[in-house]
C-alpha cells in the first residue's frame, strides 16, 4: 500500500522523516493512554473488590441484626406475659432495681 508523499525521488525523503516524527508522537501517546488504560483497569478492578467485601460484610450484618431482633422479640414477649400475670408489682420492682444496678455500675465506670 502506497501512502500519500511518500513516493520516490528526493522530497519523498523529507515527507518520510516528517511521516517517521508523527509516528513517533503516535506511538508516544498510545504508549501514554495505555499506561493510562491499565491504571484505570487495576483502580477498577480494586473497585470490584472493595464492593463484593462490602456486601458481604452488609449481609452478615443484616443476618445478625435479623438474629438479635428475633431475641428482642422473643424475650419482649415473655415480658408481656409476665406482665399479664397477678406479679406486676413484683415485675416493676425487679425492672427497677436493674436500672439502679446498671445505673451504679455505668457511674462506677464513668469514674475510672
Amino acid at each position: 500500500m502506497r501512502r500519500a508523499g511518500l513516493g520516490e525521488g528526493s522530497s519523498g525523503n523529507y515527507v518520510a522523516s516528517g511521516y517517521s516524527v508523527y509516528e513517533e508522537e503516535n506511538e508516544h501517546l498510545q504508549e501514554g493512554l495505555r499506561a493510562k488504560v491499565n491504571a484505570l483497569k487495576s483502580l477498577t478492578i480494586d473497585i470490584g473488590t472493595e464492593v463484593k467485601y462490602q456486601n458481604k460484610m452488609l449481609e452478615d450484618m443484616d443476618t445478625d441484626f435479623d438474629s438479635t431482633g428475633g431475641l428482642l422479640g422473643s424475650t419482649i414477649g415473655r415480658v408481656k406475659q409476665l406482665s399479664r400475670g397477678s406479679q406486676t408489682k413484683l415485675l416493676c420492682y425487679m425492672l427497677l432495681f436493674c436500672f439502679f444496678v446498671f445505673f451504679v455500675l455505668y457511674w462506677f465506670i464513668k469514674l475510672r
